[in-house]
């Protein structure tokens, strides 16, 4: 990115207001689409999509390179069932049942990858049905299970993703998924863990997304307070059970083509169907343009968990823990690793600043390469974006009740680094 654009790009987020995010709405349900990768730069996208939180579909062009493009698929764009078992056979993946509901949800089991294929090939031949439903393999981190396979690149656009910078890191998970499906399957409503942005890269095959801006779920919550598992269904006509349906506006609908990106903002609750045998590459990602949305999210999960046990408060001596542990079990991460999550990101940057990139760092796909790439002013961009968090999640009367002497450096003098850091990289 050039500093003059990037330039403008900062001072218009300074001016802002993340809280209008929920109140966005698309004219017409418009959703730009992007022809040509020569003439899109991650300029473009930063101030267009990512600031606003608009989605946007990329075209073909974009993965016309990677590897699953060429070798997952057949000649007529089908999958390519014999490849993918050459490379993947004796994996075990996690495959859901989409004629089933459990909870929210449908319920997973671990299967080895080629019985996956076995039962994909004969629902296509059974004309898509089976005594064991429409299964689904989703959320397989293949990236993680086969480094050495040639299978995408993450665009440029995409670069700048904390989660799996951080997650990475500390080497225990990431948030890299391929998903593979018959016509047929399909993904109930729901938003995207912490509230991340996400993007998907359909390989091969079609899909249809039902999108809801931010804060449109409200409406679609039935009397209880619980979001729909399918908005498609005729039971959120009834009045009596869904009292607000009729104030929400049409989900914005797309259908993304093989090849196509789709991008998914932060906080955008959505449905999803695929409209032939379909495989995807999906990715969520945080960085200083949500990373605030996060921080709501976690406080609002963190209260859920607080009303939900409240009648333990009294007698419970550590009720506060408690409610920590609680909120880790359903999202994945409490308010001590999340400041452990700023720390590492914030740290990364401030080595690029203080330090520069050595030779062997900038040849190679790390952190450090992605935040050179993106320029020093991105890497201040972050830091700012991160002091605002964190002096939020240090003044927090929750965070503050911890046991916080295991946090190092401590919060206090980590923020007093990153300001130091900020004022010098700006001198």
């Amino acid at each position: 990115m050039d500093r003059a654009t990037f330039a403008c790009s900062t001072a218009f987020f300074r001016d802002y207001n993340s809280s209008s995010q929920g109140a966005f709405c698309l004219p017409g349900g418009h959703v730009d689409f992007i022809e040509k990768v020569e003439s899109f730069t991650y300029s473009d996208f930063f101030r267009d999509y990512l600031i606003p939180n608009h989605p946007c579909i990329f075209s073909a062009k974009f993965t016309e390179d990677w590897g699953s493009r060429r070798n997952w698929v057949t000649w007529d764009g089908k999958p390519n069932f014999d490849h993918l078992l050459q490379k993947f056979g004796e994996a075990v993946v996690p495959v859901a049942n989409c004629d089933v509901k459990e909870y929210n949800s449908n319920p997973k089991e671990q299967l080895p990858f080629k019985e996956y294929i076995k039962y994909w090939k004969e629902y296509i031949k059974n004309d898509y049905r089976s005594s064991r439903g429409c299964l689904y393999l989703k959320d397989w981190h293949l990236s993680r299970a086969f480094p050495e396979q040639d299978v995408y690149t993450t665009p440029v656009y995409f670069s700048s993703d904390w989660l799996n910078e951080y997650w990475d890191a500390i080497a225990v998970d990431d948030y890299r998924f391929v998903y593979m499906g018959p016509k047929g399957s399909w993904t109930p409503f729901h938003a995207d863990v912490f509230r991340s942005y996400s993007w998907s890269a359909n390989i091969c095959g079609r899909k249809k997304w039902l999108l809801y801006p931010a804060g449109q779920e409200e409406y679609l919550k039935d009397r209880h307070g619980n979001l729909p598992f399918d908005v498609t269904a005729p039971s959120l006509q009834d009045r009596s059970v869904y009292p607000r349906y009729n104030q929400s506006q049409p989900p914005v609908e797309i259908v993304q083509e093989a090849g196509e990106i789709v991008f998914i903002p932060s906080g955008w609750h959505h449905q999803v169907y695929n409209l032939e045998d379909t495989i995807s590459i999906n990715h969520n990602w945080v960085n200083g343009c949500n990373v605030a949305i996060m921080w709501c999210f976690l406080q609002d999960e963190l209260a859920a968990v607080q009303r939900e046990i409240n009648q333990w408060k009294d007698p419970m001596d550590d009720w506060h823990l408690q409610c920590q542990l609680i909120m880790k079990s359903c999202t994945g991460i409490d308010y001590k690793e999340f400041y452990n999550f700023l720390k590492v990101i914030a740290e990364n940057r401030i080595s690029v600043l203080e330090n520069g990139l050595d030779d062997e760092a900038s040849a190679k796909n790390t952190p450090k390469a992605a935040i050179s790439t993106l320029g020093m002013l991105h890497a201040v961009f972050d830091l700012k974006r991160t002091v605002k968090v964190l002096t939020s999640l240090s003044a927090n009367e929750d965070f503050k009740k911890l046991d916080l002497t295991s946090l190092s450096p401590p919060p206090e003098a980590l923020l007093h680094h990153l300001k130091a850091a900020i004022d010098t990289a700006l001198l």
